[in-house]
């Protein structure tokens, strides 16, 4: 779909640079937020969304903005108003609610219905924004064939008004495809229940066990709800062992040791081996599977495991040298070998000549004040926990601080 002057489509819109008059950029375009009216005349366009930061989004009304293009947003003033995004009744969130929305239209070679892709908007002479096309992709009852795609006048579409039509996600998840799980999290507080639903629906068990890693307790078991038994136990699985360890034990017993029966057993092991351990110190708060090499591995080794895209930042900050087996729990725990350390080492020495063991490890009954003291003491993203000489796991700053925050902090005006 190509956009035209005056033309922007809003799913192309989505992760555009938004910049104040000066040229600063002040965030990324996240959403539009439209009223649908009661007929079928075009809706206006109220404002876009403003990711600026993360668990941050602003609303930004249209008569800030200056011009709109796939390439940038331009807005007026750099003066706005930072208070946290969230609907109001009667308001309606383009990329969020309206994509994937299963619609009829009337052209004039015929009737049919179909999906809707994006949705346009228009700025009018006296410069007021309106949705006023709709992409639709046609339906068809051959399943090996895509429908042919539609570009349509508002008034033309049936069912864009009601928030309760059946409606799949496909859309939404392409449309945020891009975005960190972080952003996705931030996105998805904003929709309704039913939206949410048919978002955990339609993403991958990965992409869906990152989202859920981002989002409050209450949310996680509202999510997890919505699936059958057997996705939920594989989308738990996906996630890593200390956050599926907090979000099973906000479950009744009963629940928890049926997804824990369901789950792979080399998934459900590590989980099991967190419960055992009382709320509240360093063993609760725990990730099982830090980096953790042998002393006879070389530097380069070391590096490549710390360049892996998937490792958390926090994680990648050292790697822990055991004896076999470097599995936890492991064999004997020999100490942290820091990557500022491993940067300035030829990549053929072995990490027995890096280890550095200055830093006492953590005990799994350590309570959580005594974790933040020491993390705090030896300005530590990461610090080892041992028990009986073994490395049993690592508990990061991030661990901490979720357990340090008050509840509902992720959804607070912070």
């Amino acid at each position: 779909m190509a956009t035209t002057a005056g033309r922007v489509y809003i799913a192309q819109l989505a992760g555009t640079a938004i910049f104040d008059p000066n040229g600063d950029q002040v965030g990324r375009v996240s959403d539009a937020v439209v009223r649908p009216r009661s007929d079928s005349r075009p809706p206006p366009v109220l404002g876009l969304v403003a990711e600026i930061q993360a668990f941050r989004r602003i609303f930004i009304p249209m008569g800030r903005v200056t011009s709109v293009a796939s390439e940038a947003v331009v807005l007026s003033t750099g003066t706005l108003n930072l208070r946290k995004f969230s609907t109001r009744p009667g308001e309606v969130l383009t990329i969020g609610e309206l994509l994937d929305r299963r619609v009829g239209f009337a052209r004039e070679d015929g009737h049919g219905d179909g999906e809707v892709v994006d949705v346009a908007m228009e700025r009018d002479r006296q410069g007021d924004w309106w949705l006023t096309r709709v992409a639709v992709r046609r339906r068809t009852k051959r399943l090996s064939r895509r429908g042919q795609l539609l570009q349509l006048n508002w008034e033309d579409v049936t069912g864009l008004g009601s928030g309760n039509r059946a409606q799949g996600a496909a859309g939404l998840v392409e449309a945020t495809e891009d975005l960190r799980a972080a952003d996705l999290a931030n996105l998805v507080r904003d929709l309704p229940l039913r939206r949410r639903v048919e978002l955990a629906a339609a993403l991958h068990d990965d992409r869906l066990a990152a989202l859920l890693e981002e989002l409050s307790e209450t949310d996680q078991v509202e999510l997890i709800h919505s699936l059958d038994r057997p996705r939920a136990a594989t989308v738990i699985g996906e996630m890593g062992p200390d956050d599926a360890a907090d979000l099973l034990n906000s479950m009744p017993a009963a629940e928890k040791l049926e997804i824990l029966s369901l789950m792979e057993p080399a998934e459900a092991d590590p989980v099991r081996q967190l419960l055992q351990y009382r709320e509240g110190t360093a063993g609760s708060i725990m990730t099982s599977e830090p980096i953790i090499l042998a002393p006879d591995a070389t530097v380069a080794e070391a590096l490549a495991f710390i360049r892996v895209p998937q490792q958390p930042l926090t994680m990648a900050a050292q790697v822990f040298v055991c004896r076999a087996p470097t599995a936890t729990p492991t064999g004997r725990y020999l100490g942290t070998a820091f990557f500022q350390r491993l940067l300035r080492e030829p990549p053929s020495n072995l990490l027995a000549a890096c280890v550095d063991t200055d830093i006492d490890p953590l005990d799994p009954d350590a309570p959580l004040m005594e974790v933040t003291r020491r993390l705090a003491a030896y300005d530590l993203v990461a610090i080892p926990v041992v028990r009986d000489d073994r490395l049993i796991g690592a508990v990061t700053v991030d661990d901490v601080l979720d357990h340090l925050l008050p509840p509902g902090w992720r959804e607070r005006n912070v």
